[in-house]
């Protein structure tokens, strides 16, 4: 026996808090428990040893398992037994957090926004998504509510799934896969194709993590692979979660996405929460549009990620008025990784790598980028890479086409050592992070240039890999995401899309125990959270933070509760700057109202509400005929009567959407607002004329008498110029400690 494979060293190991060996956890029964997987992971030369003097720790109210002073080989054996979740050497870490609640300010205070909205608790989150892995501890449910008696779901049984996998956290879980069936041929079998379970158990990971991140209980000591290291917690904790697996190893079919909205409204659930979507289609041939207008009929508030095909300009999709559109942004902490070059210099990088973990310097090796010839050897793709160029060498690869952890394997089974991941041009300076399997970082376009510049000035190019761990608040915090998709909305121009963004880049999430952090088939490692990134991962945070305004305002529609979330989100980052895109502020197509402020949100002052009729007669506006409103509303309507009793309508949305078209110089919109605040309060406008517009408000203040009374405003447009072909301004009602915030967008079309 090798020398490391004996030495013992200290482990921390995590098991499942429904495992299929657990006992009661009185402490000394707890601590036999605990021996017991010692004493089965020893070798037979180990048998005299006393597995008790190991035994370091037991844990049973920070997580469920313990500590102990273990070998390789029992590390290994030890990861093989049922119920062990995952195995982690111990490490120094400092203390942070798994964060995003704590960057939107949601706080455990009593007067915070969690206490005032009682963590969500009462409220149903309805996740359509690949599944759920119910064993992770983000859906342990000690200390959760009872299942709220309107709740008339079920727990589908099925492939490695019971009804004993629900619990008061996970109230319902059901699984849909007829139009997948019919629609996907099978597969030729693949070794190492992931288990695609036929019941609601993740197999992909997806699902899982935006469950948790929605309505995730508190898990301490939570870090994946000692990154990010901290409590992870949902946004709403004490808000239930039911699970509808509609997505498949080929994707999400409509008829099954639709079967389970259909379902879900039964069900009983307050939100529905859909982290899929495509290109943006016409309203009436778009299955997620449809169920949501019978959702939002039902009182359900339904949010949708924007999509990840930014920063093509009208690329959002879910754009439907009745449903909350979520772009992506970024968090304030960081993952460093440098390059140091063989020349001194150094590239900034980000990785989460378990290497960056260590405060020493990776070891230093020749750089090399195969680049040329037919096979994609500068993307990494598989087969491509010549084993007597690559052996021993860090590899750069060109981001791109294949997936960046694949990459890594690429290098990895090529016996490479480590990989750089180079940005390209379209990628520019985004940074979504992955758990590679092999020490490895990825670098910015501008960084990659210069990279390149130094492989090619000298003969024989080195570099080292120097990793930070995790960093907080040294970076300037929100900017959008590269990758949101962006306004405006193709199908329906007048109303703005995306409505908000949120954390969407590097959110750390529970993860299922069937796949390694990387995702890929090939990786062996097992941890209960890992890192992704998308507007997949920004939609969750807005469904939990519905969940929150809900549970603090009952009898709320679903637009008063949108209207709470985009008339209060931010437009400045934390230091007061403005959110970037790239190197420039954004714009209201990339980020719409602004960046979700949940502390806000829960008290706004005043609320824009709107009615199904209302928007009804806005598809009228949009020239929809009879047959198409229809299809998406199942009401019969004139439209021709509609607009004669509606004349000049414009639907009550918080942002504002303006276009001139031809010679038209003036455009008034009506707006009206709800108080929702102090009963005796007066709001005053303040005004932000977009550029080459004059902008008129009547009245100017609004005087409230009461709570729920509802009053009117005008808004005059007057063009001044048509040297321009868009501008941007804001409109808001200023009371007290509350300001209702309009975005407004001014666009000019000429024939």
């Amino acid at each position: 026996m090798a020398e490391e494979d004996s030495a013992l060293r200290t482990y921390i190991v995590q098991l499942h808090p429904n495992g299929p060996t657990r006992i009661p956890a009185t402490s000394e029964l707890l601590h036999r428990w605990h021996i017991s997987f010692v004493r089965d992971s020893m070798s037979s030369s180990e048998e005299s040893e006393d597995p008790s003097s190991r035994i370091l720790y037991s844990y049973r109210s920070a997580m469920e398992g313990f500590a102990a002073r273990l070998s390789q080989l029992e590390v290994a054996s030890l990861r093989r037994l049922p119920g062990v979740i995952a195995v982690r050497p111990d490490r120094k870490l400092q203390v942070h957090t798994t964060y995003s609640y704590k960057f939107l300010g949601l706080g455990t205070s009593a007067s915070g926004a969690w206490a005032r909205s009682g963590f969500g608790r009462g409220m149903i989150i309805g996740v359509l998504d690949t599944g759920v892995w119910p064993e992770s501890p983000s859906f342990d449910d000690r200390g959760m509510p009872p299942v709220p008696r309107k709740w008339k779901g079920v727990c589908q049984e099925g492939q490695d799934f019971n009804s004993s996998n629900c619990n008061r956290k996970l109230i319902g879980a059901r699984f849909f896969t007829k139009g997948h069936r019919v629609a996907s041929a099978p597969s030729p079998d693949n070794p190492n194709a992931v288990l695609e379970y036929v019941s609601p158990r993740d197999s992909h990971g997806h699902g899982t993590h935006t469950s948790s991140t929605a309505g995730g209980v508190s898990v301490p000591m939570a870090s994946v692979l000692g990154n990010g290291a901290g409590v992870a917690r949902g946004m709403a904790p004490e808000a239930h979660i039911a699970v509808y697996k509609v997505c498949w190893l080929t994707g999400c079919y409509s008829s099954d996405i639709l079967a389970a909205m259909d379902v879900a409204i039964r069900d009983g659930v307050d939100v529905l929460s859909l982290s899929l979507g495509g290109f943006p289609i016409p309203l009436y041939d778009d299955s997620i549009a449809i169920g949501s207008f019978r959702a939002m009929e039902h009182g359900i508030s339904v949010v949708c990620a924007a999509g990840n095909n930014g920063p093509i300009m009208s690329s959002v999709a879910n754009e439907a008025p009745w449903i909350a559109t979520v772009g992506a942004s970024t968090l304030d902490r960081r993952f460093p990784a440098l390059v140091r070059l063989g020349n001194g210099k150094f590239l900034y990088g980000e990785s989460m790598y378990p290497g960056n973990r260590l405060a020493n310097s990776g070891k230093k090796l020749e750089l090399v980028y195969v680049a040329g010839g037919d096979k994609g050897s500068e993307f990494c793709f598989r087969g491509s890479l010549p084993r007597d160029k690559v052996r021993g060498k860090m590899v750069v690869c060109d981001r791109g086409v294949n997936g960046r952890a694949e990459k890594g394997e690429v290098v990895k089974e090529a016996g490479g050592a480590a990989m750089i991941l180079a940005n390209t041009e379209i990628n520019d300076e985004e940074d979504s992070v992955d758990v590679h399997v092999l020490p490895a970082t990825q670098i910015g376009f501008r960084e990659a240039i210069r990279l390149k510049a130094y492989i090619n000035s000298t003969r024989r190019a080195t570099a080292r890999l120097v990793f930070g761990g995790t960093v907080i608040g040294k970076s300037r915090a929100l900017s959008v995401a590269l990758f949101s998709s962006r306004g405006p909305s193709l199908t329906d121009p007048g109303i703005l899309k995306p409505d908000v963004i949120a954390p969407g880049v590097n959110i750390i999430a529970a993860w299922p125990q069937n796949l390694g952090p990387s995702s890929l088939p090939e990786d062996s490692r097992r941890v209960n959270f890992t890192v992704m990134s998308g507007t997949s991962m920004a939609c969750p945070h807005v469904s939990g933070i519905v969940a929150l305004i809900r549970s603090a305002h009952p009898k709320w529609s679903p637009a008063a509760v949108k209207s709470a979330i985009m008339t209060t989100a931010d437009v400045t980052d934390h230091s007061g700057k403005p959110i970037m895109d790239g190197d420039k502020p954004a714009r209201i197509f990339a980020m719409g109202a602004g960046h979700v402020n949940p502390p806000r949100a829960i008290n706004p002052g005043l609320i824009y509400d709107i009615s199904s009729n209302d928007y009804i007669t806005h598809l009228c506006t949009l020239g929809y005929g009879t047959s198409d409103i229809f299809t998406i509303t199942h009401r019969n309507v004139s439209c021709h009567e509609l607009l004669r009793k509606n004349r000049g309508f414009s639907l009550n949305y918080p942002s504002i959407s303006v276009t001139f078209k031809d010679k038209a110089t003036r455009k008034m919109i009506r707006r009206r607002v709800t108080n929702v605040g102090d009963p005796h309060s007066v709001y005053t406008v303040e005004v932000e004329e977009p550029e080459g517009v004059r902008v008129r408000v009547r009245p100017r203040r609004l005087v409230f008498e009461h709570k729920n009374q509802v009053l009117s405003y005008r808004v005059w447009f007057i063009s001044r110029t048509m040297g321009v072909k868009s501008s941007e301004g804001q409109l808001t009602w200023v009371h007290s400690e509350n300001r209702v915030r309009s975005p407004v967008s001014v666009t000019w079309k000429h024939k």
